[in-house]
């Protein structure tokens, strides 16, 4: 049985994880597990913008990667979300492929019987970073390009995360990239997806930049929001997105409420979820995706610094995750960022 987004939140709701109120102190481990995530062999797992979805019995990772076997996306496969085993390349670079290099933030989706991937790279013809979407019957893949790229809107679109509603509509999220001189920017948008994948429906829709207190330390250098992930519960839409910049300390993940896929999206008041806490050792956490454990919780999965106390700017991460529950009123909660 293949489990998508929507799935994990109904057996969330079914499993009773509707708590009373935000609670603190909750150790939020699955088993023995401790942060960063181990490999089989006791290897930290050094991926960035990490994304984890299951297929069967087992959960299945992948996400930025440099590997000697060449552009591509790393495969890690766990049957507990504790330790897990390297499986090679989820993804290869194909010779004749558009992108020169750049290759980042892979998504997986399952949708009517396939296994779909998103992903960005840089096009030199275009100077730009463009989504392609990739696919596979099989949730280890190989994955194979259906369409590079999948869509250009004459900017750069990275940070492609689609969702699935009740009634089967696809949609996309996707972060529109830029820099103007040394001030990078980055603003997410939304737009609702053709049935076969094949295209957008319509002009993406504005959905958030950069207008929160934290997201504005560093604004003579950074105003991004990106990183989206969206899930439904109990009627209310969920977004997670990182903001600031991942090679500084500000980096962190906020969340944003909507009562459509399209919004308007409503930045929540308590943002950040996760933000830098250098007396746990966490440095920079963001880039996440969300998956349900095999007890039932739900945890949110993401990078940060592998070196809390690195040379900023530093792209060397590691993954992470923390226990999600929601409170009385259906707002977002976690225990961590936790050592």
């Amino acid at each position: 049985m293949f489990f998508t987004k929507n799935l994990y939140l109904i057996l969330l709701v079914l499993s009773g994880m509707c708590l009373g109120a935000c609670r603190q102190g909750s150790s939020g481990k699955v088993g023995s597990r401790m942060n960063p995530l181990r490999t089989t062999d006791g290897k930290e797992v050094r991926v960035a913008d990490p994304f984890v979805y299951k297929a069967g019995d087992l959960y299945y990772m992948t996400g930025t990667t440099t590997l000697p076997e060449g552009e591509g996306f790393a495969c890690y496969v766990s049957p507990d979300l504790v330790t897990w085993e390297y499986k090679g390349l989820l993804y290869r670079k194909p010779e004749e492929h558009i992108g020169s290099f750049g290759f980042w933030a892979p998504e997986v989706e399952y949708y009517e019987g396939k296994f779909y991937m998103t992903y960005s790279c840089y096009v030199k013809e275009k100077d730009r970073m463009l989504t392609c979407l990739a696919v596979s019957e099989k949730p280890e893949g190989p994955f194979v390009d259906l369409y590079t790229p999948w869509f250009d809107l004459g900017y750069s679109a990275i940070d492609a995360d689609i969702f699935v509603d009740d009634d089967g509509t696809p949609y996309l999220y996707f972060s529109k990239n830029g820099m103007l001189d040394t001030l990078a920017t980055g603003e997410l948008y939304g737009a609702e997806l053709k049935k076969d994948l094949s295209g957008l429906v319509g002009k993406p829709v504005f959905i958030s930049g950069a207008s929160q207190p934290w997201e504005k330390v560093n604004w003579e250098r950074n105003r991004c929001n990106e990183g989206a992930y969206v899930f439904k519960r109990n009627g209310t839409y969920y977004m997670t997105y990182s903001g600031n910049d991942t090679g500084y300390e500000f980096y962190g993940v906020g969340v944003s409420y909507a009562d459509s896929p399209l919004g308007p999206w409503v930045k929540s008041e308590d943002n950040p979820l996760l933000a830098t806490d250098l007396s746990k050792g966490v440095s920079a956490p963001g880039h996440n995706s969300i998956v349900e454990a095999p007890d039932g919780e739900l945890y949110i999965v993401y990078h940060r610094h592998a070196d809390t106390h690195c040379q900023k700017p530093n792209w060397d991460r590691v993954v992470c995750r923390d226990r999600l529950y929601f409170d009385a009123k259906g707002k977002l909660c976690t225990d961590g960022p936790s050592e």
